[in-house]
């Protein structure tokens, strides 16, 4: 149980959208919850206004940034957060504000943990080097058994000094039955939807980076389209975050393969779990493993079967031909046809393969359960600091 006065500072670059940035939102929540206090240093972003409606509070602050300089001011603004708000716990996600965040617990005695929310590469010694500032701590937490194996091997850390604790979905969000007609209507009218439209919808949610595989789909459609299929359609969902170049790159390609009335880029949408119910299957083609892959498990809370790449996370969180399918990444020729037996098998089975998933989420990706799991893991490290004044 944490101590009546537990306060946690959580440091992630920005809380604009992704994984990492949904889970500080859970766990900032599931603290307050269980009567402590809940911070957050970042630059900000759109769901600033979430943490704050949970009753966590901002602390704004460049932290995303690399500049050494920088960082060095970070450090000496979180000591000073720390000290003055009496944090309990420092909670890293990501590397660059792990520097400031590990430099500022030492300095403050304050117990450390980091969360590995991705796989990082390391090409030298020196990325290795700047990769382990999230092993420096008191404990690591990696958010698949995928990240935690690679953290093992890339590390040589005490297995004991590493926990998975696989990201958590909230299901009172993502849950069909809260999903109201106007909810979709909405959403159809925005994206230009006809709510006669007999096609199979495909979307792939993410932010709109190389590594989410757009092109490998755009790609495939186009070899649909040469076998004349016209029962589809492909929705990009997700913005470019400012970094437009990509973006233009995927419109361009759209149009000059002539895919135009088949391929949506149809921009930011805050209300995924609608979004997925208007879909029929979601994609998740990327050409980078992701630890986790949220894509892949936010729709099958929804009753949606989904295409993913098979490597990472997502060979934990899709089930082969269960609660869908998992085909080679960047290979065009074998998401075609994996598309082509999505639409073939009709309704009814995807309708079958959906429910599967969603119990299979329900099971086994709860937030309530992740953040159960990480509290547990902040009240070992308490206990440990406070008992041996070692690590755990």
């Amino acid at each position: 149980m944490l101590p009546p006065d537990f306060t946690l500072l959580q440091v992630v670059p920005e809380l604009e959208t992704g994984g990492a940035e949904q889970t500080t939102i859970d766990v900032a929540r599931a603290v307050i919850d269980a009567g402590g206090k809940a911070l957050v240093a970042t630059r900000g972003g759109r769901m600033t206004a979430r943490l704050e409606a949970d009753g966590g509070r901002l602390a704004q602050m460049p932290v995303q940034s690399k500049n050494p300089l920088v960082m060095l001011g970070n450090a000496a603004r979180l000591v000073d957060l720390i000290r003055n708000e009496g944090v309990s716990l420092v909670h890293a996600r990501s590397r660059a504000p792990a520097f400031s965040a590990l430099w500022a617990a030492q300095t403050t005695k304050t117990p450390f943990v980091a969360t590995y929310h991705g796989v990082y590469k390391a090409g030298s010694g020196l990325k290795r080097w700047y990769n382990a500032v999230m092993t420096r701590g008191d404990l690591v937490i990696a958010n698949s058994d995928y990240t935690r194996d690679h953290v093992l091997a890339e590390h040589h850390l005490d297995p004991d000094k590493v926990v998975a604790i696989p990201r958590g979905i909230d299901l009172d969000r993502f849950n069909p039955s809260w999903i109201t007609p106007d909810r979709l209507s909405e959403l159809r009218d925005s994206w230009g939807i006809a709510p006669d439209d007999p096609r199979t919808r495909f979307l792939l949610a993410g932010r709109l980076t190389r590594l989410k595989g757009h092109m490998t789909i755009i790609e495939a459609a186009a070899r649909l389209k040469a076998q004349a299929r016209n029962d589809f359609q492909i929705l990009f969902v997700g913005d470019d975050q400012g970094r437009t170049g990509y973006g233009e790159e995927l419109a361009k390609a759209v149009s000059d393969a002539g895919l135009a009335d088949r391929i949506s880029i149809v921009g930011h949408c805050d209300d995924m779990p609608a979004a997925y119910l208007l879909a029929d299957i979601a994609i998740l083609p990327t050409t980078v493993p992701e630890s986790f892959g949220r894509a892949a498990v936010e729709p099958q809370a929804m009753g949606r079967p989904v295409i993913a790449s098979n490597h990472g996370g997502t060979t934990e969180t899709v089930a082969e031909g269960v609660t869908g399918w998992l085909v080679p990444p960047e290979n065009a020729e074998a998401w075609a046809k994996a598309m082509e037996r999505a639409i073939d098998i009709g309704a009814a089975k995807r309708t079958e393969m959906g429910l599967t998933g969603m119990n299979r989420t329900r099971q086994l990706y709860r937030v309530d359960a992740m953040c159960a799991a990480t509290l547990a893991a902040y009240e070992r490290v308490l206990d440990a600091r406070r008992l041996t004044g070692k690590r755990p």
